[in-house]
């Protein structure tokens, strides 16, 4: 069986890519070191299932999709489902969903990773799977289909994790699915994962499902891809190019709707009255699918049935600490984003927090909600992980709020009409919070909370806000 699963594999094998400056740390040594791998094979792959991640169809009232990790002896992608019921016989009436299965080697070693679609589901339905390795199958994983029609829900908006991300980023994780309670879904801006830093990359795919653990086989997951989900790639030219890692379009089994040029990382998913959009910056900033992804955003918004609408990319077009917006993006994106009416616009990529609601300013936007007049949409860029970027010159002026050294997560409950936001600090102490209420005329009004809110976040020259040293590197 080894030598034909070798055969079959076009084997990727990883190579270590150099490392990344951190904060307060010395400058990488040339050449620089081989990322760290974790000993005894940790993440090395077995005869149980494992990194098994559940996401919505583009219908999710219809279908779902799962993805998960086996050894090279489970050879075919074989789940089952059923209709949950309140007794023990979860497979008395299971189907058998046969998928893909593709393979996958790095430092690791050999492993297959398998794809199963469940189609014509019914909508608001309970239903358990599972998902079959050699020496067995998974537990029965329940979950739930959408409604057809608008019904409130809950979801969880998570930035970049990216660095430590089970040492220090699962506790957010964690602490968003706790707090959460019976959210929806689980929404990420990107860089799940480093790849070009400090560890093997295929060890922090095994962190980034253990971050979640089996929540993330429950809770459908709508991940958009960061610039570390890609690799360095050389062209025959001898230029530098980048690629999709291969981790990506094996570990996540996205609905196939996106943008020419942008299939692997672009879709949209209509769950319960809310059309989630999301987008490939890098694809669109560094490999030419800029035009493509504008032509169908404005496509996706135009033929748009919902009553909400939310768009989730990594790059931001609001900086909240780089010196110059992302200007190819804001340029393309934030035209369609005015003329369509988008609601919400979640970002990642800057390693703090902020959110403009007016471009214009924080005191335009405070003096629009004073009067009540239509504003929006609303940016934000939010930071899961260890890794952290200082506030920009503008953070006192442009958004009406703003965090340095801070890890958040944000839960957003959606109602008919109006549109929750709550962005919480690692603790749960409630650092923003607004509301959007959508008038007859379509058009949005933003209401700031009245709650009392944590202290503005600040670094003090080398001291954070936590009685620690600042970690925040200026980004120049």
């Amino acid at each position: 069986m080894k030598t034909s699963v070798a055969a079959l594999m076009g084997l990727v094998v990883l190579a270590a890519w150099p490392a990344v400056a951190q904060v307060m740390a010395p400058p990488d040594p040339d050449p620089a070191p081989p990322p760290a791998h974790a000993p005894n094979g940790r993440w090395a792959a077995r005869g149980w299932a494992d990194r098994i991640v559940l996401s919505p169809a583009a219908d999710a009232a219809h279908g779902a999709a799962v993805a998960w990790r086996t050894d090279v002896r489970q050879t075919t992608a074989e789940a089952q489902i059923a209709e949950e019921i309140d007794g023990p016989l979860l497979g008395f009436s299971a189907r058998t969903v046969a998928g893909t299965t593709a393979p996958i080697e790095n430092e690791n070693g050999q492993a297959l990773y398998h794809q199963v679609r469940f189609e014509g589901l019914e909508p608001a339905t309970r239903y358990v799977y599972r998902v079959r390795a050699a020496d067995g199958w998974s537990e029965w994983l329940p979950f739930r289909t959408a409604a057809a029609d608008f019904a409130p829900f809950r979801f969880i908006y998570l930035g970049d994790t990216q660095n430590d991300i089970l040492e220090i980023g699962s506790r957010v994780i964690r602490s968003a699915l706790k707090e959460a309670g019976p959210a929806a879904l689980v929404v990420h801006a990107g860089d799940l994962v480093a790849q070009r830093e400090t560890k093997v990359h295929d060890d922090e795919w095994g962190e980034w499902t253990e971050a979640g653990g089996r929540a993330f086989a429950m809770t459908p997951q709508v991940p958009a891809t960061g610039n570390h989900e890609y690799v360095d790639h050389i062209l025959p030219d001898g230029t530098e190019s980048r690629e999709l890692g291969p981790h990506w379009p094996l570990q996540f089994a996205l609905p196939q709707n996106g943008a020419p040029g942008a299939e692997q990382t672009s879709y949209f998913v209509d769950y319960q009255g809310v059309r989630f959009i999301v987008l490939d910056g890098t694809a669109a900033i560094d490999l030419g699918a800029s035009e493509s992804q504008t032509r169908w955003l404005d496509q996706a918004l135009a033929s748009s049935p919902a009553r909400w609408n939310v768009a989730l990319f990594h790059q931001p077009i609001y900086t909240c600490a780089r010196p110059e917006d992302t200007e190819e993006l804001k340029t393309a994106w934030k035209p369609i984003f005015d003329a369509r009416r988008i609601d919400l616009v979640l970002q990642g990529h800057d390693h703090c927090y902020g959110r403009v609601s007016d471009p214009a300013g924080a005191e335009a936007s405070r003096a629009n909600s004073d009067a009540g007049r239509p504003q929006g949409p609303v940016y934000v860029v939010s930071v899961t992980g260890s890794k952290m970027y200082g506030l920009n010159d503008r953070a006192d002026t442009q958004p009406v709020r703003a965090a340095e050294n801070t890890e958040l997560y944000q839960l957003v409950d959606v109602e008919a009409d109006r549109l929750n936001f709550r962005a919480f600090t690692a603790t749960g102490r409630l650092y923003d919070a607004f509301t959007l209420v959508k008038g007859e005329d379509g058009l949005n009004r933003l209401i700031e909370t009245d709650e009392t809110l944590l202290a503005a976040r600040r670094c003090d020259g080398a001291a954070g806000p936590d009685d620690r040293p600042c970690t925040a590197e200026i980004k120049d």
